[in-house]
């Protein structure tokens, strides 16, 4: 049984992976997993595919207990393997809670690390993992540092296992986008202290690349000449001034 694997499939990009996915590559299932299975459930008359629903919520490790016992009873095929649950949180690093600040961690690095080990067994030569950085991956980002952290943890380590896995055939994508309009602000923003948004893109639109980059064997994809720049740009200047231009920008 071929299938794909999403992970945050309930909204915004793992929703729009879900869509293009089943657009572009026949699957005999695509498993979606997320926290609200009535969002799962309305996948299914979207989709060619059949939709197989996994509420889970991969801030619980006995969630991982649970997808590792369907793989070992199924044994899949996994195609695809789409790790886009995540969240963050702008504000004040001292000022914030912290559990919620250790589970940014626990759900952006931690979950993607554990869906990637279960998940790998499962995967055979031209196997494809897409994972959710950012474009906070490529520098330090006060007042969002812990969400920009967990991101720079994923630009890594897909980096690294990519190379891993070359000789199985199985690739591995770092997705790095800029703001997108989805969900993810309306949890991220509590406060005015990020204020500066130079441009937003469309969570189709990032999927839509991603894909196209990965047939084409890139191993990041950054939506957008101006990020493409910028990634360029904070690669070679100091941090210090990385970090100050930022924070002018937000008036700080």
């Amino acid at each position: 049984m071929k299938i794909a694997v999403i992970t945050g499939a309930s909204s915004g990009m793992g929703r729009e992976f879900v869509y293009a996915l089943d657009k572009d590559e026949k699957f005999d299932e695509i498993w979606v997993i997320a926290r609200r299975a009535h969002r799962l459930e309305e996948l299914k008359a979207k989709c060619r595919a059949k939709v197989r629903p996994i509420p889970l919520d991969l801030l619980d490790r006995e969630s991982y207990k649970i997808y590792r016992r369907m793989l070992e009873e199924e044994k899949p095929e996994i195609a695809v393997l789409v790790n886009s649950a995540g969240f963050g949180l702008f504000g004040v690093f001292k000022d914030m809670d912290m559990d919620e600040q250790l589970d940014i961690i626990e759900l952006n690095s931690k979950a993607l690390t554990a869906m990637c080990h279960m998940s790998i067994p499962y995967m055979h030569s031209g196997s494809r993992i897409y994972n959710l950085a950012s474009m906070s991956s490529w520098q330090p980002v006060p007042y969002i540092n812990v969400y920009g952290a967990s991101k720079a943890y994923v630009l890594s380590f897909s980096r690294a296992l990519g190379v891993e896995l070359e000789e199985l055939g199985i690739s591995v994508m770092a997705i790095c986008p800029g703001w997108i309009k989805t969900e993810f602000f309306e949890h991220a923003v509590h406060d005015d202290t990020i204020s500066y948004y130079n441009r937003f893109y469309e969570a189709e639109d990032v999927v839509k690349l991603a894909i196209s980059d990965m047939k084409k064997g890139r191993k990041v994809s950054v939506l957008g000449k101006p990020e493409r720049l910028q990634v360029k740009l904070v690669k070679h200047a100091p941090t210090g001034f990385v970090m100050d231009t930022w924070c002018k920008q937000q008036g700080k």
